[in-house]
């Protein structure tokens, strides 16, 4: 049982990156439709993730170079500028695009990646704790882009621009932490 909490500790702390995206996403008015389809996404990349690490962590982390926190950064900003280009746009609809949804949860389920890894050396079987992952990203995932779509309903612009503030913030959190 304590090995569950913890496995359920370390979901919270994957989850957060996933809810402050979708937190400052939601200040785009997604429908509930794109709001389900984002958490069950995001889910799935917080389960699939951790066995791909478990599986092939090793031999990524030997011969990749390239830091992922950059990828993710670049992400956050360019979704940032998106959001910042596009806040008066008065044709935007209110879905997000598959491939925009898939780019979004491949960028915050990375650091899923590495705890897959970490937990391989354990011995122990990756399977529950990915589908923990996988049920509390998905559910902070929709808990933020309600939350998000609600603080823009009583907002308005101001939630739009602490959206494009939230995003940027977590780009300069990976760029430099």
């Amino acid at each position: 049982m304590s090995q569950i909490l913890i496995y359920f500790f370390i979901a919270l702390s994957l989850s957060m990156d996933a809810f402050s995206v979708s937190l400052s996403l939601g200040t785009l008015k997604p429908t509930s439709k794109t709001i389900f389809k984002m958490g069950i996404v995001v889910g799935i990349f917080h389960f699939i993730m951790p066995i791909i690490g478990s599986i092939v962590g090793r031999v990524i982390s030997d011969r990749l170079y390239l830091n992922a926190n950059y990828i993710v950064s670049i992400i956050f900003i360019i979704l940032a500028l998106e959001m910042f280009f596009t806040k008066d746009d008065a044709t935007k609809t209110n879905t997000l695009s598959l491939s925009t949804i898939l780019i979004i949860a491949l960028s915050v389920s990375i650091d899923s990646l590495s705890i897959g890894f970490a937990l391989s050396l354990l011995k122990n079987s990756i399977i529950i704790p990915s589908i923990i992952f996988s049920i509390t990203s998905g559910i902070f995932t929709i808990i933020g882009l309600v939350l998000g779509k609600k603080i823009k309903n009583r907002f308005n612009k101001t939630a739009t621009y602490l959206g494009i503030l939230i995003l940027l913030l977590l780009a300069i959190k990976y760029l430099f932490f």
